[in-house]
């Protein structure tokens, strides 16, 4: 990497898979007075955050469990409040919105998908980011008018100075869906990842003028729970190549679908 990511980081969706090792990987690679860590999963206490908890203990003092359950307002709202707490002045750096779920089971058939997987799925991989984002604003403004673009060689806008990334999806691209759609159907999933995209558009042209740079970015067909394990591409490898991309970016890259190698997906 040419940089590293730094400040006041939320990572949701942190007990497992990609959430997990960016968690795991940001805590490797910055210093405890320079970045901390809030890793947001909807049971803190349950026996799934258990890896999350031993990373934490691992750094102590860098990395603060947050209860988050995406898919409902009150538990945003708490999350936001507590990160609020913790951060004082300093404001939010970067938002990872990773929290996502896939229903019903994969290949996702229409004959099998019903009304409530549309919106179970809608409200958690859409919903929930929107009103992060939309929460999280006044705490990602501070932190964009702390910050000087000297710092960031002229750019306004970085990941180390205020910004949000959505987890897409390649499938998500309509361009594209063609190519894969006969071996993964998964209407609620593409059409949720869709519309992430277009929150990130209109974000990305909303907060422009606060200086926060709004990206989305595939991470790769990766070795998940829900990627299974024909996936080529290993956790620890995604999330590798991720944030590789993710401290390059500047204003060229705000409202763009770009994948874990920085190619650029068409809509």
């Amino acid at each position: 990497m040419s940089g590293k990511l730094q400040g006041n980081i939320v990572v949701t969706g942190s007990n497992r898979g990609i959430g997990l090792e960016l968690v795991r990987q940001l805590a490797q690679q910055v210093k405890e007075e320079e970045t901390h860590l809030y890793a947001c999963c909807r049971e803190p206490e349950g026996s799934q955050a258990q890896a999350l908890r031993e990373l934490a203990a691992q750094h102590p003092g860098k990395i603060s469990i947050i209860r988050l359950d995406i898919s409902d307002e009150e538990s945003i709202s708490a999350a936001v409040q507590a990160v609020s707490e913790h951060i004082g002045d300093e404001g939010l750096n970067l938002l990872i919105n990773n929290a996502a779920i896939n229903k019903p089971a994969s290949p996702a058939p229409l004959s099998a998908t019903e009304k409530k997987h549309m919106m179970d799925v809608y409200e958690t991989n859409v919903v929930g980011p929107f009103l992060l984002a939309k929460m999280f604003l006044p705490l990602l403004q501070r932190a964009a008018e702390r910050d000087s673009p000297e710092n960031n060689k002229g750019d306004t806008m970085s990941c180390r100075r205020s910004a949000i990334i959505n987890i897409s999806t390649l499938i998500s691209s309509i361009e594209k869906c063609p190519e894969s759609f006969s071996v993964a159907q998964m209407y609620p999933y593409r059409t949720s990842k869709a519309a992430l995209n277009m929150l990130t558009r209109c974000q990305a042209e909303d907060f422009r003028a606060h200086n926060i740079l709004v990206t989305a970015v595939h991470p790769g067909w990766v070795q998940t729970e829900m990627g299974g394990d024909q996936a080529p591409l290993t956790t620890q490898d995604s999330v590798r190549g991720m944030l590789s991309v993710m401290v390059s970016f500047s204003n060229k890259d705000c409202g763009r679908l770009l994948d874990w190698q920085g190619g650029a997906i068409p809509w």
